[in-house]
């Protein structure tokens, strides 16, 4: 599955123990993610990457749901991969949802995430090319589980960016 089409009801047998708050179905392969419930009450799902516990917020579930279709579906190893990473643009901190590396250690795909009621649009494209800005990427992925856009940026023209229909593999991704 490159880039699904149709919604995929990804709630998870323990979400309706714990009344997530969006349980709307995403376009993403069903990921069985480790929830928890914190004594006031609020959700905690484990970021394997990151190695903790982290809110489970609307925009959360659509980066672990995404971050385990790359490593499932499209073979990008999770050692490869890095969410929330801080950079600084115009002096000021930022943090990137997700960053893809090569085996050097560069930065080679940069992704964005919003909740699935957060429609994209140009405002959410400034932001990843504000980011991609310092990172220098040739690849942007933005997805709010329900839309996924991914543009490559033209060798002859590093500031215009082509659309892709697809998703690459991770091995796609480095040899373009």
């Amino acid at each position: 599955m490159r880039h699904p089409e149709r919604p995929i009801n990804t709630v998870n047998p323990i979400d309706s123990l714990i009344a997530v708050t969006d349980s709307t179905p995403l376009r993403l392969p069903p990921v069985r993610l480790q929830l928890r419930r914190q004594p006031d009450g609020t959700v905690q799902v484990f970021d394997p990457l990151r190695r903790r516990w982290v809110a489970y917020t609307p925009e959360e579930r659509v980066r672990q749901h995404f971050v385990a279709f790359l490593a499932g579906a499209l073979h990008y190893p999770p050692g490869r991969m890095a969410n929330e990473v801080s950079l600084s643009h115009n002096g000021r901190p930022r943090r990137c949802d997700t960053v893809i590396y090569d085996a050097s250690a560069h930065p080679v795909a940069i992704i964005e995430y919003k909740a699935p009621s957060v429609a994209i649009n140009a405002n959410v494209f400034d932001q990843i090319l504000r980011y991609n800005m310092v990172l220098g990427t040739r690849w942007i992925i933005v997805s709010n589980g329900l839309d996924h856009y991914c543009c490559k940026a033209d060798p002859s023209e590093p500031s215009d960016y082509r659309f892709h229909h697809d998703i690459p593999s991770y091995i796609e991704l480095l040899q373009s």
